[in-house]
Order: C-alpha cells, then sequence, then structure tokens
C-alpha cells in the first residue's frame, strides 16, 4: 500500500491542466471563501436531515452548490485546521495530537507553506482570516500574518467567552495584531467583518477569505432572541447550542448575500465544512457512531457544501467521494491555477466533482492523543480498522485494541468484524504503523506547560 506522497505525478498534471481548462473559468481566477464552524454535528444542519435547529442558510448552499457527503476532518480542532492551511497531514509537523491549547509553545512551523502564502504569487493580493486561528500563538510567526494572510481580526484561542472576548482571564480579540475592545457577541461581529470584507474586496482582482468561526463551540453562550427560538428544548447547554448554530447561519446568511452582490459573485469557490463532529450531548452527528473526540464516524465525517457556479460545482448534487481537509488546498490551487507544491499529502478533488477522473485510491488516517490514551483509524476502500491503544508500535508493551468495520455494509460501524478478517486487519494496521512514521516532531500532551501559565496581557504577542 503506498502512502505518501500520493499521486504527487496525477495531481500535478491536472494543476496545470486547470489553468486554461474547466477547474478556471474564462471570467478569471476565483474568489476563495473557506467557511469553517466549530463543533458543528453532521446532522445539526437541514440539509444533511437535521428537523431541529434552523440552517436555512446553509441549506440554500446546499441546495445550489454541491453537498460533500463523505468529507472528512480530524476528531478535534487544531489538527483539522493546520492540514487545510497546509495540505498536509498535521502528524509530519506536530499538530494533529491535540489541540494548541493556551498555555502550549506548539502550532504550525513558519517553515510550512499555508494556503495564503501559496495563493499570493497567483494573483491574490487580498487575502484574510475573520475567526478563529487556534494554530499557535507562542510567537508572531506562527499568527495569520506571519502566515500569509494580509489582514485578521479575530481571536487566537479556542473557547474565547462569546461576550467579552477573553481566554485565561484576558481578551483575546485582535484587528492584526493589536488587540481591540469592543462590544457584541462574537458570532455576530465575525459575520459582519467577514461580509464588509467581501464588499470592500477589489473588484477586478481575486480575493481569499478564510472564516473560522468559533461557534458553536463551548461555552455554551446564546443571545436571547435565539435561545427563544427553541423553548422545546429543555436542557440548557442543548439549547444554547441550537440557538448558537441558529445565530451562526444568520451570519453566513449575511456573508453569502454579500458574495451575491458581487458582479463577480458566480465566480466565488465556496466551501463550507465543520472541523470536527458534534459534542454528543448537545449535537447530532445522525446517523454515525461517535462524537468529537473519536475517530468512528460521528467524529471525523463532517457536514460539508461547496458551491462554485462558474467552475459548473451548482445543482444540488450530491458527492460521495472521499475527500477531506487535506485535500482543500490542493484543490483550491488547482482552481485558481496555482502551483502546488510537491510535498503534499492531499489531492485536488476537482475532476472527481466534475466527473472527469475518478478519485485515486489512497488511505485516510485519523489519530488523537489528547487524553490519556491514543485513537486512530485508517480507510481502504470500504474497510475501515479503529486503533486503540499503542497502535504505532512495531513490539508494544501491550497490544493495541484492533476493530474492523466494513462501511458499505455497516456505516453505522456496529458489528466489529476483526477475528474474521485477520488479513485485512494486519494490511491496514501495517498502514498505521507507517503513518506513525510520518512522525518527526515531538509533540507534547496537552497538558504540557499548564502548570503556573498566565496567559500574556490582552493576548498581545511578541
Amino acid at each position: 500500500m503506498r502512502l505518501i506522497p500520493i499521486a504527487v505525478a496525477f495531481m500535478l498534471a491536472i494543476v496545470g491542466g486547470f489553468a486554461s481548462g474547466p477547474g478556471q473559468p474564462a471570467a478569471g481566477k476565483p474568489n476563495i471563501l473557506i467557511i469553517v464552524a466549530d463543533d458543528l454535528g453532521y446532522a445539526d444542519v437541514g440539509f444533511n436531515g437535521g428537523t431541529t435547529i434552523r440552517t436555512p442558510n446553509l441549506d440554500k448552499l446546499a441546495s445550489t452548490g454541491v453537498k460533500l457527503a463523505d468529507f472528512r476532518a480530524c476528531p478535534m480542532c487544531s489538527p483539522t485546521r493546520a492540514g487545510l492551511m497546509t495540505g498536509r497531514w498535521p502528524l509530519r509537523f506536530g499538530v494533529m495530537r491535540s489541540v494548541v491549547p493556551p498555555w502550549s509553545t506548539n502550532g504550525v512551523p513558519a517553515a510550512e507553506q499555508t494556503l495564503a502564502e501559496l495563493l499570493a504569487p497567483a494573483g491574490y493580493e487580498t487575502r484574510g482570516i475573520v475567526g478563529k486561528w487556534h494554530l499557535g500563538h507562542a510567537s508572531k510567526d506562527m499568527l495569520p500574518l506571519g502566515q500569509g494572510f494580509t489582514s485578521f481580526y479575530g481571536h487566537y484561542n479556542g473557547a474565547i467567552d462569546y461576550w467579552d472576548h477573553t481566554r485565561e482571564g484576558e481578551t483575546d480579540w485582535h484587528r492584526d495584531h493589536e488587540t481591540v475592545k469592543e462590544e457584541g457577541y462574537s458570532t455576530d461581529l465575525l459575520g459582519a467583518a467577514a461580509a464588509g470584507f467581501i464588499r470592500n474586496a477589489p473588484r477586478g482582482k481575486p480575493w481569499l477569505l478564510y472564516l473560522p468561526f468559533n461557534a458553536p463551540h463551548s461555552p455554551f453562550q446564546a443571545k436571547k432572541e435565539d435561545l427563544e427560538k427553541y423553548p422545546q428544548l429543555k436542557m440548557a447547554d442543548k439549547r444554547a447550542f441550537a440557538a448558537m448554530v441558529d445565530c451562526m447561519d444568520q451570519a453566513i446568511g449575511k456573508v453569502l448575500a454579500a458574495v451575491e452582490q458581487r458582479p463577480d459573485a458566480a465566480n466565488t469557490l465556496i466551501l463550507f465544512f465543520s472541523d470536527n463532529g458534534g459534542v454528543a450531548r448537545v449535537s447530532s452527528n445522525a446517523p454515525w457512531r461517535g462524537a468529537k473526540l473519536t475517530v468512528y464516524e460521528g467524529g471525523t465525517r463532517v457536514c460539508a457544501v461547496m458551491r462554485w457556479p462558474a467552475g459548473a460545482i451548482q445543482g444540488g448534487r450530491t458527492f460521495g467521494g472521499r475527500v477531506g481537509y487535506i485535500d482543500v488546498l490542493p484543490t483550491v490551487l488547482a482552481a485558481a491555477g496555482a502551483r502546488a507544491p510537491e510535498n503534499l499529502d492531499g489531492i485536488n478533488f476537482l475532476p472527481a466533482l466534475l466527473g472527469k477522473a475518478p478519485l485515486p485510491e489512497r488511505p485516510w488516517f485519523s489519530y488523537m492523543h489528547q487524553a490519556a490514551d491514543a485513537h486512530a483509524s485508517v480507510h481502504e476502500g470500504p474497510w475501515k480498522l479503529v486503533a486503540h491503544g499503542d497502535f504505532f508500535a512495531e513490539k508494544p508493551s501491550a497490544p493495541p485494541r484492533l476493530e474492523l468495520y466494513n462501511l458499505e455494509t455497516d456505516p453505522a460501524e456496529s458489528n466489529d468484524i476483526a477475528s474474521k478478517q485477520q488479513a485485512i486487519v494486519s494490511r491496514l494496521h501495517k498502514a498505521l504503523r507507517e503513518f506513525g512514521g510520518l512522525q518527526k516532531v515531538d509533540e507534547k500532551k496537552y497538558e504540557f506547560g499548564r502548570e503556573g501559565f498566565k496567559a500574556p496581557k490582552d493576548w498581545m504577542i511578541q
């Protein structure tokens, strides 16, 4: 089984072909809008069958775009964002074991080439991020302006207070490198800023906007007018969660309206997805097993939609190919006619999305070790191996617990057939160990550095 890099020659040929072909219309390079929700469950949206929470704007995006029914993320936040920004397995550079907590010096290294950096030479002079960074804050070169973006409005950490924008007792709300103190509910502020960015982006030149909301991640804080829409939900956190998703959908509606008001609306590539599955007690990942912080389908198979009318990505159809977060960068670069590095792990899935080529065969990996126990999975065709324990070691001190599922016949992962398919288990476990060999950076445990930590004043990073 070949691992990584995967199909580099195939990908580069596709990138070259799209510079003047169906992936890039005569209208010119597309605007790029990437919207990421935080802890949104697969069925928390109407377009995936959800009926509890109102998501009319996301549902409209799905009905006019293409629903990505098998889109993959990591089981938690920072790794997904790291892979999105680099097109590489975050295991390679030490951002896959856990999220980046406030006390960590970990993050995406400056040596990694980000989406913003790679789009710059392709004519994307305006490259903004509005929202949650969560990819490292130990030094300025780890922050958005040090990673290729030309503007930043939002926060560095996860789990900030929605009203006073604090984390660890200090204000974590910034415009570029400056801390700003302003009133307002964070989802509303981010939506308004993103809509303003789009309205003010230069005409005749392509732009990139990365819009990672902190909603609907905890703390579960919602506006009164949104809470009042869900009186049937008696559990306080679940009611707040529904209201937070509703508010995010409203903000996304304003952002999409700003796109539609532009003359180049049809040539705007919009991608929406969640950074991981939803939290079990407040969210719905139906019909999948598991939730955030698990490598079962409910933790890693997330709601996602893509729309680009000028690139023929439209019509309300569904695409069932297995793609995910590491594929975003090569796909966007191909659409933009930008050169892709040769060290990517993700692929450009536009040809498959357009029905022009099959997706290449490749294993798909998930991994996390944020708490005491480690968990991982690897897909190959219909097969999925789920592993718990010391699964990377050739000769572990204690054997890992291995489960095998056939997702074609058992998408709910309810029937472990590992004991009946030992040859497949052995093959996939070997692939998982090879994947573990990519881990060249010693990523610290989640709790490392927490004791005695004091946040910098107003989260000003020197």
